[in-house]
């Protein structure tokens, strides 16, 4: 190989760069990969199979959010209700509202129960990053669905994540701020009951992790929630399909 001092001034420029990017790593020219799927992708593309599969009435209820509305038994404790699950466990309240698109607006819910938060303070977050990820959840729900209901199931006590909770009751309380200033948002109160006279979260409302709700916890979720529901029995109709406008 030539010495660079051998060769003429203009030859020796180009020649030292070409030695740069010879002696680049291989794998630093390869081409870019393609972004990597999001880690909720499968789990996502499965809800959308089982939409396939089932056709849910439009305009029932949707619930989306974490493991607390995953592992729920919305046709027991709902029965009569055009319910959708659509929980995704270990997500935060940005990750429902990044897939409002797939999961909610082909459904055309006149109802969306979210319940999630406490993924996102242990992670974390500030309750005020809680409070405009939610803000971003309602936003996103409305871009198509103005009309449609959201109900937020207050962030839960719980004994794994009791540390946390002078932030959870932070986030629950300017959260209900924004729903008290809306007639179509609702702040749904699981947070209270689940305390006992102690203060302390009720052991029987969780399982033996002290995080995730036991039958019993659900049995109380659902008749807090109930209320909030009635009469949406007779404006949906059984099967799939549009209801009556």
């Amino acid at each position: 190989m030539p010495r660079a001092g051998n060769l003429p001034s203009g030859t020796q420029s180009l020649w030292l760069a070409c030695l740069a990017v010879c002696c680049v790593p291989t794998g630093l020219l390869a081409e870019p990969q393609e972004k990597p799927a999001s880690r909720w992708e499968a789990e996502i593309a499965k809800l959308e199979q089982r939409d396939q599969r089932e056709r849910p009435a439009r305009g029932g209820v949707v619930f989306i959010g974490s493991s607390s509305i995953k592992r729920w038994d919305l046709k027991q404790d709902f029965d009569g209700l055009p319910v959708v699950n659509h929980g995704f466990g270990g997500s935060q309240i940005a990750d429902a509202a990044q897939y409002v698109e797939r999961l909610v607006w082909p459904l055309e819910p006149r109802v969306v129960v979210l319940y999630s938060g406490d993924n996102d303070l242990a992670s974390g977050k500030s309750p005020q990053q809680v409070h405009q990820d939610y803000r971003r959840f309602v936003q996103r729900v409305r871009e198509q669905l103005p009309e449609c209901r959201i109900l937020f199931l207050a962030i839960k006590p719980s004994l794994a994540r009791w540390k946390l909770v002078d932030s959870i009751r932070e986030a629950n309380r300017l959260i209900q701020s924004d729903t008290r200033q809306d007639q179509r948002q609702e702040y749904v109160d699981v947070f209270t009951p689940m305390l006992g006279e102690d203060g302390q979260p009720r052991k029987e409302l969780l399982v033996d992790d002290g995080l995730h709700l036991s039958r019993a916890g659900y049995e109380l979720w659902a008749g807090v929630l109930r209320p909030h529901l009635a009469g949406l029995e007779s404006q949906v109709p059984a099967g799939g399909g549009q209801p009556d406008r």
